[in-house]
């Protein structure tokens, strides 16, 4: 039975029944008006407690949030087991007669009939010789030690990924020496361990993907990490709370090709530009910052920036290879900053989606639009941009812009960089020269076919209608519309814009919007649904 004593403030436990609850060790002692010795833990996941550290107008200490702490008895944790028991429990162990009786599936008749797990006996033999895994998950198993006395080499030599997540470690000095002992090994994830801030140590490695998700690292820590690492290739960091790069990038990095700082707390686009200069980087994860501004450095502001740092800011391209940037979830909202990617020399996946400039009910445009503007661009929030779909854009999106806009060429020059070379590539002809059956018309005032396609399970099967109509056509009028052609008896429509290469339909909120300022050109597909 456990005791007090095998128990320390700062030390990684978990319930003794549920190794994924796990929290740090905070207090050890005596608790007023309650017998006994008592283990005040701060658990990881905020409602795993009941208090926020104190009891009874006491304060024990400080945890996190207001439910996160609890106070348990020592003999209900566990302070964990060794990397090697884990092995042991994870492929070693072999169910019971009892557990391979429960093993069943139902009949049409609703009668038992056994499982037999094919081949099973094979695959656990070939698993249980650890001197043959290449590939070993010990994920939330409660390993607390990596032993570094045993000779993990020996026991597991050909070890070449190892997935360590939701354990009990936090010392970079037991992680260095594993990771000496196997040397075979080219990937670790270390995700949901709460690792130390000091002492930190890593050998020369040959680590080539290291995931470090939620594990409380700083950037300082990040820059120790890659100077150990001269092979890391990919360098995961989600959900880490980094909103600096404390000092640029340097050669530390000389070998990444990814860096994943998805739900990170980035703010400020100039923190960004310090990792302009790995030469490698070819795909960068910023999804769910607070990023509200990009641009593309020049030279004056890159010098600026690497003041101080040797050859930085002048050896290269800023992010010379750079091909997908990932920026969903953030706070962009002005079209420069989406007219800034076209700088970067080989960027062509771009991910905008959940921010406010791809959302037109929050004064965005729609997909289109960002497609005609980002010449290079060849996946699209995750679709791939086709050529077809390209061509329609860019004629969609000039057709737009010559309905919004005089003829102001500075004004349009300026408000949208790639209107003219657009235009005289698809040969649209200037708005006086388009001749109707009457005489002159306007090219935005013509008819588009649009296509009405009713949803809404509510109000029952309604067959599709094509209809023409002139583009000045307003989203509230459409609405009307619909409720004629539909016969909704005066429900409330909803209608979203169907559009190639769009996971999901646009919703059309802003009535008074027409239809080519939200995207519906000649062919457009309407959903009309009804209101909640």
């Amino acid at each position: 039975m456990k005791t007090e004593s095998d128990f320390r403030v700062g030390q990684r436990v978990h319930s003794i029944n549920d190794p994924r609850r796990v929290g740090t060790v905070m207090y050890v002692g005596e608790v007023q008006g309650y017998s006994g010795v008592w283990i005040g833990v701060d658990w990881d996941k905020d409602g795993d407690g009941k208090h926020d550290g104190s009891v009874n107008c006491v304060r024990y200490f400080q945890a996190r949030s207001d439910c996160s702490a609890s106070f348990v008895r020592p003999q209900n944790l566990s302070h964990g087991i060794t990397l090697l028991q884990a092995l042991e429990l994870r492929y070693r162990t072999t169910s019971s007669k009892d557990e391979e009786d429960e093993m069943y599936v139902l009949s049409t008749r609703n009668q038992r009939v056994s499982v037999q797990l094919l081949g099973k006996e094979k695959i656990q033999d070939k698993l249980s010789r650890f001197e043959e895994l290449t590939s070993a998950s010990l994920s939330y198993l409660g390993v607390s030690s990596l032993g570094t006395s045993s000779d993990a080499g020996s026991v597991i030599p050909n070890l070449k990924e190892l997935d360590l997540t939701g354990n009990l470690i936090s010392e970079w000095k037991e992680i260095g020496a594993l990771c000496e002992q196997l040397r075979s090994l080219t990937a670790l994830n270390l995700s949901c361990n709460s690792l130390a801030h000091d002492n930190m140590y890593l050998p020369q490695l040959n680590i080539r993907v290291l995931v470090l998700n939620n594990t409380g690292v700083t950037w300082t820590q990040v820059e120790m990490v890659g100077r150990s690492l001269p092979l890391l290739e990919e360098l995961h960091l989600l959900g880490n709370k980094i909103a600096a790069v404390t000092s640029p990038a340097d050669q530390s990095f000389n070998s990444l090709r990814l860096l994943n700082l998805d739900d990170n707390c980035f703010s400020d686009w100039g923190e960004v530009l310090k990792l302009s200069q790995l030469r490698c980087l070819e795909q960068l994860y910023l999804n769910n910052n607070k990023l509200s501004h990009i641009f593309y450095p020049d030279s004056d502001m890159l010098l600026k920036l690497f003041d101080g740092h040797g050859s930085l800011g002048k050896s290269c391209e800023p992010f010379e290879n750079l091909h997908c940037l990932l920026l969903g979830s953030n706070n962009i909202g002005d079209l420069a900053a989406i007219d800034s990617l076209n700088s970067f020399p080989k960027l062509m996946d771009i991910r905008l989606s959940e921010n406010p400039i791809s959302d037109p009910s929050r004064g965005g445009v729609p997909r289109f639009v960002l497609v005609a503007r980002l010449r290079n661009v060849q996946v699209l929030n995750g679709s791939e941009v086709k050529a077809r779909e390209r061509k329609d854009s860019e004629i969609r999106y000039v057709r737009q812009v010559m309905s919004k806009c005089n003829d102001n060429q500075g004004e349009i020059e300026s408000l949208h960089p790639r209107f003219f070379e657009l235009k005289k590539l698809h040969g649209i002809e200037d708005e006086s020269q388009t001749v109707g059956a009457t005489g002159p018309q306007n090219m935005a005032s013509g008819l588009l076919s649009v296509t009405l396609k009713c949803v809404s399970a509510s109000i029952g099967e309604k067959p599709i209608i094509t209809k023409k109509f002139p583009s000045s056509t307003t989203v509230g009028k459409l609405k009307i519309l619909c409720d004629n052609f539909f016969k909704l008896k005066s429900l409330k429509p909803k209608l979203f814009l169907q559009e190639e290469g769009s996971p999901l339909p646009a919703s059309l909120d802003d009535e008074m919007a027409n239809l080519l300022d939200v995207g519906i050109s000649d062919g457009s597909t309407v959903l009309v649904d009804l209101e909640d």
